[in-house]
């Protein structure tokens, strides 16, 4: 009830009679006067005027699930969100879900993350009301005529990654860029990290998980990370409206999935994400356990991997695993 009447509110500009309201959602006025004092008790301040009706005037900074579907512009990305105040980690709380049969698109969101987990088995502590933690679960190729394959699915990071560089300039006013493979950046340092897992068989993909983390609050980060992290307040100069980023990011991560699907690879995506890719035409270090080298960053190929030209003019395709790649004049 929330959701729909939060959704019927959404034009803050316009006021929605108590009537239309009752009518819509087939309940007493007295319902609906207990609802909306519910919502100012979560922090939304409702005006209320006689022979007009109500209206939203102020959000709070909430990612609740009410809050979240009653934004969306998306058709089946995050049509079912489960919030949490408190987890151990988005990721894990979503493969959880999609082990019991979690519909492709669920959206878990959490407010605060006591054990998130990024690449290369590193740790990552979201503390409350900082940053956007959450994990979108897919089930490729169930809505598409052909299934998509295990060894693309890491794609799909590059995907995201689009998504959400999108979301933080539409909304954000963010110029960023891309950091390959997992990165999304701002002013040289990083604004957003993206963890893909999946669960599959020799050709079958039974879920993939995308956890994306958005530094959106943090006023001021600890010394080990200051140099290489920023958040959107900082950029901006004040707190970014989450749950709109959420939405946006859904819709734009659903309309570059379609073109991704279409192929199955980057054939469509490949223009804008080089434009994207950040230390292209630069010196890079490409690391992997017991391997390393330097040289040109060239853009990513219709795989998703980072061409590489060596000092003696070959192109190394670098596939994203467990290789890591750093400017040799800094994090980017």
């Amino acid at each position: 009830m929330k959701t729909k009447i939060l959704s019927m509110l959404s034009d803050k500009d316009a006021y929605v009679s108590g009537q239309a309201l009752c009518e819509k959602l087939q309940v007493s006025r007295t319902a609906i006067w207990k609802i909306m004092n519910q919502l100012r008790g979560d922090g939304y301040e409702i005006e209320s005027v006689p022979s007009k009706g109500y209206r939203i005037t102020k959000r709070p900074d909430r990612i609740t699930s009410e809050e979240i579907i009653s934004r969306l512009h998306s058709c089946w990305a995050a049509q079912q969100v489960y919030y949490y105040e408190a987890i151990d980690s988005t990721n894990n709380e979503a493969k959880r879900l999609a082990e019991k049969g979690a519909v492709s698109g669920t959206l878990v969101v959490a407010e605060e993350q006591l054990q998130g987990k990024g690449r290369r088995g590193r740790s990552w502590v979201t503390p409350a009301r900082t940053a956007i933690a959450m994990s979108l679960i897919l089930r490729p190729g169930l809505f598409e005529n052909v299934r998509l394959q295990p060894e693309h699915a890491p794609m799909l990071t590059l995907v995201m990654g689009m998504a959400v560089a999108a979301a933080c300039r539409d909304v954000c006013g963010v110029e960023v860029g891309i950091k390959w493979p997992n990165d999304v950046v701002a002013g040289g340092k990083k604004i957003c990290g993206i963890l893909t897992e999946m669960s599959c068989e020799m050709d079958y993909i039974n879920y993939v998980v995308i956890g994306i983390g958005i530094n959106t609050g943090v006023e001021q980060f600890p010394p080990e990370l200051s140099q290489t992290a920023v958040s959107l307040h900082t950029l901006m100069g004040c707190r970014p409206d989450r749950a709109k980023l959420i939405d946006v990011c859904m819709e734009k991560f659903e309309q570059y999935y379609d073109r991704f699907m279409e192929t199955q690879d980057f054939t469509h995506l490949l223009e804008e994400y080089n434009a994207l890719l950040l230390g292209k035409g630069d010196r890079v270090r490409v690391l992997s356990p017991g391997w390393e080298f330097e040289g040109i960053s060239c853009g990513i190929n219709t795989r998703g991997e980072l061409m590489v030209r060596r000092r003696d003019g070959t192109v190394e395709s670098v596939f994203a695993g467990e290789v890591s790649v750093r400017g040799i004049y800094g994090y980017v």
